[in-house]
């Protein structure tokens, strides 16, 4: 299989746990695994929206394993996700301090995942 998709369906099958961790029930998930208190129906509103997001990227990253005209699109919008999700841990890191240390492995785990997928973009052609 060509590694570009293989990525791809890897990237979606690991950030599918966070987006459901994030939305289908915010107030027990996100107690246990950070200790947020969730308890307005305004904040499960934006983790479930939130989750929707991650949720609908990882479709595309399937479509992009599936088909081959979306393959190259699909690691773009890869690339940028991790990336812009790790600018943002990254510039909470600088003014907030340190989080969870769970909230670090993302950002490790993000930094490693948008670069794997700039490498494999940057590939003329897929791997087999």
């Amino acid at each position: 299989m060509d590694q570009r998709k293989l990525f791809l369906i890897v990237a979606a099958v690991g950030l599918t746990p966070i987006a459901l961790s994030y939305g289908v029930s915010p107030a027990s998930s996100l107690q246990y695994l950070f200790g947020i208190s969730v308890e307005s129906t305004e904040l499960t509103h934006i983790f479930r929206a939130i989750m929707g997001l991650y949720l609908a990227l990882v479709g595309f990253w399937i479509a992009g394993a599936l088909f081959e005209q979306l393959t190259v699109p699909a690691l773009w919008s890869l690339i940028l996700f991790m990336f812009g999700l790790a600018a943002g841990r990254v510039l909470s890191l600088a003014l907030d301090g340190f989080p969870n240390w769970l909230l670090l492995v993302y950002l490790g785990l993000e930094l490693a995942f948008g670069a794997i997928g700039f490498r494999l973009l940057r590939s003329n052609s897929p791997s087999k």
